[in-house]
């Protein structure tokens, strides 16, 4: 727990400061996470950052808090520098990012590490599903994808909703809108590549079943010289073996954590890839 003697205040952010957002971003770098400042914007601008200074003003810890729908909202980016751990920062930052939810009237959700599972069972999360980080190493002999055509979002935006039982349009055009990104579609498959600080990032991938996520996936690989992260559902093993195929290895477990009977659920099994930990 928390010191109750030096009580930790974790504040809200109020704005991205070039010297605040390169704090945010050692933070990241840090942990060996993949966000970059645009991850950070959209925090900012449609949910809120919390933050954990020294007195100096230095940012110690982080957490993030991002509405989605009418219902639900996202916890993530529970970040705290190596030599401020074990201080009770991170329990800190996050039970202030779930009061805040909470005061809103919505439902929280978020990815756990293994680590922070064991925590967030304590506030009575249960888990939902489980899945994996799989990451590919650069493949020069790749070609870098031709232009596209202009994306209907609305379609991908549409499947997405009804895929996670909420809505988040303006996270997915902000996906799709950076430089960079491309959204890529065969007849039954969406996905959004992106570029990451250390890899480009496939998600969300959406389709009606494994084999059109596989094969959406084979073409996106065959467009993507740099290096991949994808998180996938466990219970995908049509979409695990094309994976292995493609030359990607299984890097690490998350488990899709909700607290409340009532939280709303979707249909994931359209979800074959996630938008990542940070956006769900």
């Amino acid at each position: 727990m928390a010191n109750t003697d030096n009580p930790i205040d974790p504040r809200p952010l109020s704005a991205l400061t070039p010297e605040a957002l390169s704090m945010l971003d050692d933070l990241v770098a840090q942990s060996g996470w993949n966000q970059t400042p645009r991850d950070w914007r959209v925090f900012l601008r449609h949910g809120a950052i919390y933050v954990v200074r020294h007195a100096g003003g230095h940012i110690m810890a982080s957490g993030a808090v991002l509405p989605m729908g009418d219902r639900a909202a996202w916890i993530s980016m529970i970040l705290v520098e190596r030599a401020s751990r074990g201080k009770g920062l991170g329990r800190a930052v996050f039970e202030h990012s779930l009061r805040a939810v909470q005061d809103m009237g919505r439902k929280p959700w978020l990815d756990a590490t293994p680590e922070g599972e064991r925590l967030y069972s304590q506030y009575g999360f249960a888990p939902l599903w489980r899945l994996a980080r799989w990451t590919r190493a650069a493949a020069p002999d790749a070609a870098p994808a031709p232009p596209q055509p202009a994306p209907d979002l609305q379609a991908l935006a549409d499947l997405d909703a009804r895929a996670l039982g909420f809505s988040r349009g303006q996270v997915l055009a902000d996906l799709a809108a950076r430089e960079g990104s491309r959204v890529v579609r065969q007849a039954q498959a969406f996905a959004i590549v992106r570029a990451g600080r250390v890899a480009r990032y496939v998600g969300p991938l959406l389709a009606n079943d494994e084999a059109a996520a596989a094969s959406l996936l084979e073409d996106i690989c065959a467009g993507t010289p740099e290096p991949i992260f994808i998180d996938v559902p466990e219970a995908r093993p049509t979409l695990h073996r094309k994976l292995r195929e493609l030359g990607f290895a299984r890097q690490r477990g998350f488990t899709r954590m909700a607290l409340g009977e009532d939280a709303p659920q979707g249909l994931p099994a359209f979800i074959h890839a996630i938008a990542g930990p940070e956006y769900g």
